[in-house]
């Protein structure tokens, strides 16, 4: 995952107090490993609490003694999405969603509510410490998909028409390079069950719905079949040999009997 961060000089960091870091999450287990890797940073920065709840986070004593709330878009007691801007703008303090979603409209929802980095918990741990003192600098930490989303909802760059990207192409420039490999084997192996799409990429299913689903959110499509007739309308799939571009018609491929399923 790249990210967009500029590195200070070490000199600044190693003279600057540490950054006081709140950490929510509530699974116990992940919890304890982020403070673990927290502390491991010393004297970069220090845990000043914890907590597992939204009601616990907005009320917790140590908020006036925090610099960077590290934040799970999870917690099971409210909506988390909602504490961000009170965190923000009540608070002052800054956001960073530690999160196993890999829905990027939920990504881009945290961000325009006021969170200024987006960490993924299958990235790197180091990646973690990177983003709280990027955004603790007053930076962002994002991934690059997520930057071509969020540009095009700000206002500036949408006064000249003329010069914007089609909406297909910003769409597909989203699209990670394992990403553009699944739509491929979606349109060689068409109409085929998701365990025999998933061995033939060499993963789990699991981890295929999993892209699928980030797929499906980024192209705005809705299943496999959709999946499989935008790739054929927008060359997503050069090297794969699948039905002839000029059959889009779900119709069409109905007689086919194949297993498109209607998600992954």
């Amino acid at each position: 995952m790249n990210s967009i961060a500029h590195h200070a000089p070490q000199t600044a960091l190693s003279s600057a107090p540490p950054i006081r870091v709140l950490l929510a999450d509530d699974h116990p287990v992940t919890l304890w490993g982020v403070r673990q890797l927290v502390e491991s940073a010393f004297p970069r920065m220090i845990v000043s609490g914890t907590a597992a709840t939204c009601c616990e986070l907005l009320g917790h004593r140590a908020l006036g003694q925090t610099d960077v709330v590290l934040l799970d878009l999870a917690l099971h007691d409210g909506k988390t999405l909602d504490c961000v801007p009170r965190l923000v703008g009540e608070r002052g303090l800054k956001v960073v969603v530690l999160t196993g979603d890999l829905n990027p409209s939920h990504h881009q929802a945290a961000v325009m509510h006021g969170a200024r980095g987006v960490v993924l918990k299958s990235q790197p741990a180091e990646d973690v410490l990177h983003a709280i003192e990027r955004v603790h600098a007053g930076e962002v930490w994002l991934d690059g998909s997520l930057v071509s989303l969020l540009l095009g909802t700000l206002p500036g760059l949408t006064a000249a028409p003329a010069a914007r990207k089609d909406e297909h192409v910003c769409r597909i420039d989203t699209l990670t390079a394992k990403e553009r490999q699944v739509i491929e084997a979606v349109v060689e192996y068409r109409g085929a069950k998701s365990l025999v799409l998933a061995d033939a990429l060499g993963m789990s299913e699991h981890t295929l719905r999993n892209h699928l689903t980030v797929i499906y959110s980024k192209l705005a499509v809705h299943g496999k079949l959709d999946l499989y007739a935008y790739s054929l309308e927008h060359g997503l799939a050069p090297h794969a040999h699948g039905l002839h571009a000029s059959a889009k018609s779900p119709s069409q491929w109905g007689a086919l009997s194949l297993d498109w399923g209607s998600a992954a």
